[in-house]
């Protein structure tokens, strides 16, 4: 199952919200941290994800540096569009984003701009949490 506190939560709900020929990707720092075990999904409903990371990219390197290394909210946009850009060439049927990625909520209005799609983050799950107790 998904960790407590990850936007991976809302994967689920939002698959069954696609076509079942649509695919959601998840974008996220490190793709190869996000394996199959923290999806929580069927097999059939694995076939409907894409997973995307920065691996590589000038965020990635920074956050890996000893102390990490601070990024300008334009860099790790930069990365993040590009890392989609990407996973979209390859997968053409993406109609959804989810944000993995705790930084990524910062520059989701760039990312919905550049991908003209919904996007989707830990601040959804938030707020939707609040809600429901508030």
């Amino acid at each position: 199952m998904p960790v407590a506190l990850s936007s991976l939560i809302l994967l689920p709900a939002l698959l069954r919200q696609l076509p079942l020929a649509a695919k959601i990707v998840i974008l996220t720092y490190d793709s190869t941290y996000c394996n199959d075990d923290l999806l929580g999904v069927s097999p059939t409903e694995r076939a409907r994800i894409a997973i995307a990371g920065v691996e590589g990219g000038e965020f990635w390197h920074n956050a890996l540096k000893r102390p990490p290394r601070p990024t300008e909210l334009d860099i790790v946009e930069k990365d993040a569009t590009a890392s989609l850009a990407r996973i979209r060439s390859a997968h053409p049927d993406i109609a959804a984003i989810l944000l993995e990625c705790a930084r990524f909520p910062l520059v989701a209005p760039a990312i919905r701009r550049a991908a003209k799609l919904p996007v989707y983050d830990i601040t959804h799950l938030c707020r939707m949490m609040l809600a429901s107790i508030a």
